[in-house]
């Protein structure tokens, strides 16, 4: 009877909005993720989220930064062991420039070698692209290597991407303000500062930008939010639980801030992050500076965590459970 209920109400609800069931599909949203992944343990948990969704189509993963085919190695891992091997890797060009650690080069070591080099994550992005003007949103988590490759190689192409949803800057909260006591003001956010030249090209590129600085990303999975999640054993949390347990040896940190997932977030729920349009320029230390003229980028300058969480942790078990 329950069941019955539930779906009268859904027919109604259709019959009312004047739509047939046949409209009721969900359409895809077409995504790339280009990601450092392998550093800080959020570009992990920002996968697993894009992956479960049935509202985003995920037609490629892109490595940026560093070791970017040992990168390519551990998303190709995770997308294996997650029933996810059909989704193309590609490898961006390598930095020989100092950043972060990479802290879970054991777990991606442990899957077999490439035996031939990876696909060129440049020409795919422009490919890609090219056979699908104006629909492809490019999901930025990593520095922005990638990126300005992108605009150096092929400016038209890049401009033809439907937008470019981001990790990246500072606005008004830096490192460690969680908005709880008096703004300390900004900082040059790590993925901004590691490539500052690409990060300006970005922002005058004229390609649409929604931003997620550290001011809105903040977002701290604690110990009772890691015990819901690594208790359900299912090859997404099995995963993850070793990724963070790789991360945490490593920098000595048992508490993941995953700032990269909520860009992924935002392209499926806008809601979670409200954005305000801003005119954004870099300068030349990295810092994301407000200044006067025409917007360039949509700016979330604040989000609620706890929102944030209770969208998070049903999705990604959700999906794990669909597996």
């Amino acid at each position: 009877m329950v069941m019955l209920g539930i779906a009268a109400l859904a027919l109604c609800g259709t019959r009312a909005s004047g739509q047939g069931l046949a409209h009721t599909a969900v359409v895809r949203e077409k995504v790339i993720v280009d990601t450092d992944i392998g550093d800080d343990v959020d570009d992990a948990y920002a996968l697993a989220l894009a992956l479960s969704s049935d509202r985003l189509q995920v037609v490629g993963v892109t490595t940026a930064w560093g070791d970017t085919d040992l990168r390519a190695r551990l998303v190709e891992r995770f997308l294996t062991e997650t029933g996810h091997a059909n989704i193309m890797v590609a490898a961006g060009p390598k930095t020989g420039k100092a950043g972060a650690v990479f802290t879970q080069a054991h777990w991606a070591e442990q899957f077999p070698e490439q035996t031939k080099p990876w696909p060129n994550a440049i020409d795919f992005i422009l490919q890609t692209v090219r056979e699908n003007p104006g629909a492809i949103t490019l999901i930025s988590l990593a520095p922005l290597s990638n990126v300005g490759a992108l605009i150096e190689k092929d400016p038209a192409t890049f401009r033809k991407l439907k937008r470019v949803v981001m990790m990246g800057g500072s606005i008004r909260q830096g490192y460690g303000d969680l908005g709880y006591a008096k703004d300390r003001g900004p900082d040059a956010e790590y993925n901004i500062k590691m490539d500052i030249p690409a990060a300006k090209d970005l922002f005058a590129s004229g390609v649409p930008i929604e931003m997620m600085p550290l001011d809105s990303t903040q977002l701290k999975l604690d110990e009772v939010l890691r015990g819901i999640l690594f208790g359900q054993k299912t090859p997404v949390t099995n995963a993850l639980e070793e990724l963070t347990q790789e991360w945490s040896a490593a920098q000595g940190n048992v508490t993941p801030t995953l700032y990269d997932a909520m860009p992924v977030a935002v392209v499926m729920d806008p809601k979670l992050c409200p954005v305000t349009p801003l005119r954004v320029q870099v300068d030349d230390a990295g810092f994301t500076r407000v200044v006067s003229g025409k917007p360039n980028a949509k700016v979330c300058l604040h989000s609620d965590a706890d929102k944030f969480f209770h969208f998070y942790l049903p999705q990604v078990l959700r999906g794990a459970d669909q597996k």
